[in-house]
């Protein structure tokens, strides 16, 4: 019975420290944030809080935050994608050409997702069975897969795609609702699900940790990279039918830079960039932080260069901020 009173007396000092953690977590200071961009995005434009303008706003993340939730598993296990965006441009060069022909939107559905998987392989091949680093890799084929679209399209686009294929890029499920936003909300929830709640979750987090560790573990380490690399091919591919369906047209510049946008979203998530530690809560309130602040500064005519100005400046100062803070915390602890 005293044990028994003594658990019962225990709960609410459980729940008070949880609680307590949470409020001093990475992903609360984010909310926070987000709440006062919001709030002075409000005050600095009257056209802000229209509900189609904010509906508009979405458009500004989602295609990058399907990207950033396959990038952040990767990152957590200790590598890293950079030619996604050049991923996307080859997918809709692919499906443009397709659609030249005749192809209707399951064919260009299909289309985009194998030349994302296909792309995602070929890294995955280099990084897994070469043994080559990923970064340098995925530089290599960041150059090589927009490349291919340049061969094809030079200066020309690609357009006359079929009509119903605008639905996935400009299509509302319910009034102010985008179908984007839809898939970004059930794509958010696949990725949380399988990183936080699965054997395969765990196994990423504990080769992010200790690589060498996973491997006398069981763990299959180059299979598991294997399928993160899949993934992040897959989500590029998803976001190339957005995309393309949205702007209803192919250049091989399209989504230029992006990989930049996706990083960022993923480390300011608070996704250690060394790999090990995240969340995919925390890249969700991410892609929020980062879609209301461009879309605030659209609303005042901030050029665009500027703003790549500030998500360079973003990622320079998330992945140094903590730095700093174990610097000073150290010299502050010495006698």
């Amino acid at each position: 019975m005293t044990d028994a009173t003594s658990q019962t007396r225990h709960i609410p000092d459980r729940l008070h420290s949880r609680l307590y953690a949470t409020l001093r977590s990475w992903e609360a200071l984010l909310l926070a944030v987000a709440v006062a961009i919001f709030i002075v995005n409000s005050f600095t434009s009257p056209y802000f809080l229209n509900a189609w303008n904010l509906s508009d706003a979405t458009f500004n993340f989602t295609e990058k935050a399907m990207i950033a939730f396959a990038m952040a598993l990767l990152i957590i296990a200790g590598e890293i994608d950079l030619s996604v965006a050049s991923i996307i441009a080859l997918a809709s060069t692919a499906m443009g050409f397709a659609a030249q022909y005749g192809a209707g939107t399951p064919e260009l559905v299909i289309i985009g997702l194998t030349v994302g998987l296909l792309c995602g392989a070929f890294n995955a091949f280099f990084v897994t069975v070469l043994g080559l680093p990923s970064i340098v890799v995925t530089i290599g084929t960041m150059s090589l897969f927009r490349g291919i679209s340049f061969i094809i399209l030079g200066d020309g686009a690609y357009r006359g795609y079929p009509a119903d294929f605008a639905w996935f890029g400009q299509g509302y499920v319910f009034w102010v609702i985008t179908v984007e936003m839809v898939l970004f909300v059930i794509i958010a929830v696949i990725y949380g699900v399988l990183l936080h709640k699965t054997n395969f979750g765990r196994a990423v987090y504990a080769i992010g940790n200790n690589p060498t560790g996973a491997l006398f573990s069981g763990i299959r380490v180059q299979r598991v990279k294997f399928i993160l690399f899949l993934l992040t091919g897959l989500m590029s591919g998803v976001a190339a039918i957005c995309l393309t369906s949205r702007l209803g047209s192919t250049r091989p510049s399209i989504a230029t830079g992006m990989e930049l946008e996706v990083v960022t979203m993923v480390v300011l998530g608070g996704v250690n960039i060394l790999g090990g530690s995240g969340s995919i809560p925390g890249v969700v309130i991410a892609a929020f932080v980062m879609g209301l602040v461009t879309f605030g500064l659209g609303l005042l005519n901030v050029p665009g260069i500027v703003m790549s100005i500030f998500i360079g400046l973003l990622l320079i100062g998330v992945i140094a901020l903590p730095r700093l803070w174990t610097m000073i915390a150290a010299r502050r602890a010495k006698p």
